[in-house]
C-alpha cells in the first residue's frame, strides 16, 4: 500500500571535511612535514625553504600526495622514502650538473633525482643553481636532452 501525503524533508547532510584536493598546497606540505620522523621532517622542510628561496615565484603543489614545485612547468617534486628524502627534477637530464648533486635516476631520458640520507649536508649553493637551471629550463622554448648551464 502507498502512502499519501506530504513528504517530510529529508534531513541535510553535515558538510563533508575537506579532501586532499580541496586543501590548500602549503597546508597539505606542511601536514606531510610534520607527520615524518625528525630528520626526514627537517630535511624536507629545508628543501622547501631553498626551492623558495631559490625562485620567490614558484607555486607549490599537491599531486600525486607528494609535495611538487613549479615555474612554468614541474621544477621538481619532494618524495620520502625509509632512507632518503628525494628530490625529482621533471626535466633533470637536460640539466647540466657540474657539483654532481644528481646521484638517482640517472639512466632516465628525462629526469633525474638526488637522494638525501639522514645526516648528509646539502650543497645548498648547488642545489638552489640547479632548481634556478630548471626554471630557465621551463622558461626557454629547449628541448629536453639539450642541456642548459647551471
Amino acid at each position: 500500500m502507498k502512502k499519501t501525503g506530504a513528504r517530510k524533508p529529508k534531513a541535510k547532510k553535515p558538510k563533508a571535511k575537506k579532501t586532499g584536493a580541496q586543501q590548500p598546497a602549503a597546508a597539505l606540505i606542511e601536514a606531510r612535514i610534520r607527520e615524518l620522523p625528525a630528520w626526514q621532517s627537517q630535511l624536507l622542510a629545508r628543501l622547501r625553504a631553498l626551492v623558495k628561496a631559490a625562485d620567490p615565484a614558484v607555486v607549490e603543489e599537491w599531486k600525486w600526495s607528494i609535495p611538487v614545485w613549479s615555474h612554468d612547468g614541474l621544477i621538481c617534486t619532494g618524495e620520502t622514502y625509509k632512507s632518503v628524502v628525494k628530490m625529482t627534477f621533471a626535466r633533470g637530464a637536460a640539466l647540466q650538473d657540474p657539483a654532481r648533486l644528481f646521484n638517482s635516476s640517472l639512466d632516465g631520458k628525462v629526469r633525474r633525482a638526488i637522494d638525501f640520507r639522514e645526516g648528509e649536508a646539502i650543497d645548498e649553493p648547488a642545489l638552489m643553481a640547479l632548481i634556478r637551471a630548471a626554471v630557465a629550463l621551463n622558461q626557454s622554448k629547449t628541448m629536453p636532452g639539450q642541456p642548459l648551464p647551471c
